[in-house]
């Protein structure tokens, strides 16, 4: 997969060439290509900004270098790539959203500095607006590495394990299960046995059951869609429902 970054600050993305997203760049899995919008400006001093029309305070990004910087991105791959716009007035990121865009092989981030970019540029190019909360930042660099992570995890090769990605949290609308690794015994907390018995499918159910009571303390919210999505769980009649019933009765 393919990410092209539009930005006025490519140094940034430098914090991607460590840990997964690093090794998969080395591998060719994913690349990266930043592109600086100054690169494209029309300015003799390299300035992409103005005043805004309207008066107010603060500078906007010039529609020019922004459109021409994408036009590249055009000329470079052969097509018109989606294109993300990080940005509070966005939609809030989540898991599906990184599923969504996974199957893109070019997708291009653009990252917006000072007070937005020229709505005609977003016009133009925008085909998702994004947001990572409800927060702002100085830049939209920190977003488009906090999304590049989590769209590159569903990539294949990413990952040395595969099951990783399908069994991590939000993947099927729940928090992730507890984890438990050697010792046995830490101050004086074990290992839950069922991890021990070798009964995969015990060891599913309790997973299972684990992520819905943790999803519930933790993430109300999302119990009750997943609850609203997954019906059959919770109807009487089976020892598995029965386990679920338990969870909804904490």
């Amino acid at each position: 997969m393919r990410f092209h970054v539009l930005t006025l600050f490519p140094q940034i993305l430098d914090g991607l060439n460590t840990s997964i997203t690093g090794r998969a760049l080395d591998k060719g899995v994913l690349s990266v290509n930043a592109v600086n919008i100054r690169d494209f400006t029309n300015s003799k001093h390299l300035k992409v900004d103005d005043y805004p029309y309207g008066g107010g305070a603060g500078l906007v990004m010039q529609a020019q270098p922004v459109c021409d910087a994408y036009d590249s991105i055009i000329e470079s791959i052969g097509k018109k790539p989606r294109v993300v716009y990080m940005t509070p007035q966005g939609h809030t990121f989540n898991q599906k959203m990184a599923q969504d865009f996974a199957k893109e092989d070019d997708l291009v981030i653009l990252c917006g500095h000072y007070e937005g970019i020229d709505e005609r540029a977003l016009n133009l190019i925008v085909t998702d607006y994004v947001s990572i909360g409800d927060y702002v930042l100085t830049g939209g660099e920190l977003p488009a590495m906090v999304m590049i992570d989590a769209i590159s995890r569903l990539v294949p090769g990413v990952l040395n394990n595969e099951e990783s990605a399908r069994t991590e949290s939000f993947c099927d609308g729940l928090l992730e299960y507890p984890q438990y690794s050697r010792p046995y015994e830490y101050k004086g907390m074990k290992v839950p046995d069922v991890l021990l018995s070798g009964n995969h499918g015990k060891v599913d159910e309790w997973r299972h059951e684990q992520s819905l009571e943790r999803t519930k303390k933790i993430r109300p919210d999302l119990y009750e869609r997943y609850v609203k999505e997954h019906p059959e769980e919770f109807e009487t009649g089976s020892g598995k429902n029965n386990l679920r019933r338990n969870v909804d009765e904490t």
